[in-house]
This record gives C-alpha cells, sequence and structure tokens, in this order.
C-alpha cells in the first residue's frame, strides 16, 4: 500500500463505498429499477434510459492510451475540477487540515479547500517570473496534506521549472500530495509529468479534453496518480459520475482523425499566440506581455479598464485580472481564430 495513504481522512479510508447496480452487458437489465423504454426521440447508442458504466472501461481505457499510462493509474471525472474537489475531500478533515496554492494561480484549488473546511497556505510565484518558491511551498507543506501545482499555471501561462516540480515531489514523499494541473500541456513542447509516476508515489496528475481537445462542454478530466490513491477516490466519487452523451462523444471525438486535427488546430493557436505576443508588445497602451505556454496570454496594460472596453466594443470578451494580487492592470486574453484575435488586436491599437 502506498504510504500515503496514511495521510488520507481515517473516516474515508474506513468507509463502505456505495454498492452500485452490478455491470454486466451480456445480461438484460432487470436490476437498477430504470425505465426499461428509451425515451421518444433517444438515438444514443447505449439508450439514455440506462444508467451508465461507472468508471466507464472504454473512456478509462482511451483516455489512459491518450495519456501514455496504465489504465489502472486513472481516473476519470467531470472535469478537472472533480478531481480537486475529490482530493480534498478524501484527504482533508474540516478544520484541521491544510493545502498549498501558489497564486496567482487557478482559483478552484483554494474553492474547493473552503468548501470541504480546509486551511489554505498561500506561498506566492516569485514576481516577475511567476516562479515556484521552492523553499517556501516546502515549508509550507509541512503543516499540509496536498500541494496544488499549475503548469502551465492559469492565469500567467508560464511552465513551472521541470527541476523545481520534482524537487517538490521528491523531498515530500510520503510527506504530502503534490497535485500537477497540466490543463494547458498541449500547447508546450515538454512531456507530461505523468511519466516519473512509478519514482513519484506522491504524484497526481491532472489532464483534461477541455482546453486541447476542444470538448469543454463535455466536461471529462482525467486523475493520473497510483493506483492507491485513485481506489482511494473510487470509494467517494458519484457512482454515475460521467453522463451516457460524454462517453459517447468523447471516444467518438478522441479517435485518431479527431486528434490529429487536435493537433493541426495547437499549431495554428501556437502560431496565433507568438504573433499576438509579439504584436501587443509593441502597443503604446501595453506595459508588458508575459511569455505563455498555454492558449491565452496575460498582458499588462498601462489602462485596464480601456482595454478591456476597447475589447466589448469590437464585439469581444477577455478575462480582468487587475484586481488580483500580483497581477495589477492585467488582461487575460484567450486566443481565438485569426479572425477573432485580428478584430482584438486592432480594437486595442486604436487611439
Amino acid at each position: 500500500m502506498n504510504p500515503l495513504l496514511t495521510l488520507a481522512r481515517p473516516d474515508i479510508l474506513e468507509l463502505q463505498p456505495y454498492q452500485h447496480a452490478a455491470w454486466d452487458p451480456s445480461l438484460e437489465r432487470m436490476h437498477a429499477n430504470e425505465m426499461p423504454w428509451r425515451a421518444q426521440g433517444d438515438n444514443s447508442a447505449a439508450g439514455l434510459n440506462r444508467y451508465p458504466e461507472p468508471q466507464p472501461h472504454a473512456l478509462v481505457e482511451r483516455m489512459a492510451s491518450l495519456y501514455g499510462v496504465p489504465p489502472a493509474n486513472v481516473l476519470v471525472g467531470r472535469g478537472s475540477d472533480e478531481a480537486i474537489d475529490l482530493l480534498v475531500r478524501a484527504f482533508c478533515r474540516a478544520g484541521e487540515d491544510n493545502v498549498v496554492i501558489t497564486p496567482p494561480t487557478f482559483g478552484f484549488y483554494k474553492v474547493a479547500a473552503r468548501v470541504q473546511g480546509a486551511g489554505v497556505i498561500e506561498v506566492p510565484l516569485l514576481p516577475g517570473d511567476f516562479a515556484l518558491d521552492v523553499p517556501a511551498v516546502l515549508e509550507a507543506a509541512s503543516r499540509a496534506k496536498i500541494v496544488f501545482l499549475c503548469s502551465p499555471n492559469n492565469p500567467t501561462g508560464n511552465l513551472l521549472d521541470e527541476a523545481a516540480l520534482l524537487r517538490t515531489c521528491h523531498e515530500l514523499t510520503d510527506r504530502a500530495l503534490v497535485c500537477v494541473d497540466e490543463a494547458y500541456l498541449e500547447f508546450t513542447n515538454r512531456a507530461s509529468l505523468a511519466a516519473r509516476l512509478e519514482e513519484l508515489p506522491n504524484l497526481v496528475v491532472l489532464r483534461t479534453l477541455s482546453k486541447a481537445y476542444a470538448l469543454a462542454g463535455a466536461r471529462l478530466g482525467t486523475l493520473i496518480a497510483s493506483e492507491d490513491v485513485v481506489g482511494l477516490l473510487k470509494r467517494i466519487i458519484p457512482p454515475y459520475a460521467i453522463p451516457a452523451s460524454t462517453i459517447e462523444q468523447v471516444l467518438a471525438l478522441t479517435e485518431a482523425p479527431q486528434r490529429a486535427m487536435a493537433a493541426a488546430r495547437i499549431r495554428t493557436l501556437v502560431e496565433e499566440r507568438e504573433q499576438a505576443a509579439a504584436r501587443l508588445a509593441r502597443m503604446e497602451c501595453v506595459i508588458n506581455v508575459y511569455r505563455s505556454d498555454a492558449n491565452f496570454l496575460l498582458a499588462e496594460f498601462r489602462d485596464a479598464g480601456r482595454a478591456l472596453e476597447a475589447g466589448k466594443a469590437a464585439g469581444l470578451l477577455v478575462r480582468d485580472f487587475s484586481r488580483a494580487p500580483g497581477l495589477t492592470s492585467c488582461l487575460r486574453i484567450s486566443i481565438g481564430t485569426p479572425a477573432q484575435n485580428e478584430r482584438l488586436l486592432a480594437a486595442l491599437e486604436r487611439p
């Protein structure tokens, strides 16, 4: 057993999981209190009158293949948000345990912890390049169960140094989980840390189809971790977490042709990102454009409010981070189609 399970909530370790109806596709179903007829107009393959398979075998196999890991190390859920929530609920006792976050970063880590009643220890990224402050993270982690690290980071866009990530994992072995959120990894040239899972038993990696695979509305996220951690989280994930429609759509839309299309679109988006960054950097209204390895840019404006309104006047909405600590006057700009990018940049260039 992974020694890290000793960090889990004792009541979760002792929990008798919900016993869902047995899954046997070879038999006709008269055991789950389902309606025996489909709804009128239901053209789905499995039938929406039937409960979906818990942790669908075909879907787990597909995600394992997509991310290059064994199926036993995979848990699928409703986006990375559900995986974050499950981790906090499984390992943090309300009023007793803490998580570490590194702002500015993805806001849901803090929300999930607060909902559970866990404490949140903030270790800001270093000013200037938003690098990881490893000594400070390690010190804070001595009082925490989970360290959440986002790489590439949202909303700053930068990859965290791989050596820093590995050092954090190694030094916290048996002491804390290190959850590395790789939601934007497809937009970089770096390999996933999931390949190091065998040597890093405290590592948890989050992946998503929302960004690179254009499936944000499908709500399918993948948690990759040791078999013991995956097994623990299976105790508390809802028994029919993934809707049947999502299962069918994801399997259809991650076939080889769709994966090739996604790769081509990623190349186009990265080219657009670099062109937009260069053009923004030349604008008088822009103070700084931060390096990005994601599908967005973070830019500091002389007047963020005016830039935000210029975008709205062009019919485009960007994200205002100007009041967030460490991001004064910053806007986050998602890279769109070439036509959308041109409209926004032209609007920002106008005096």
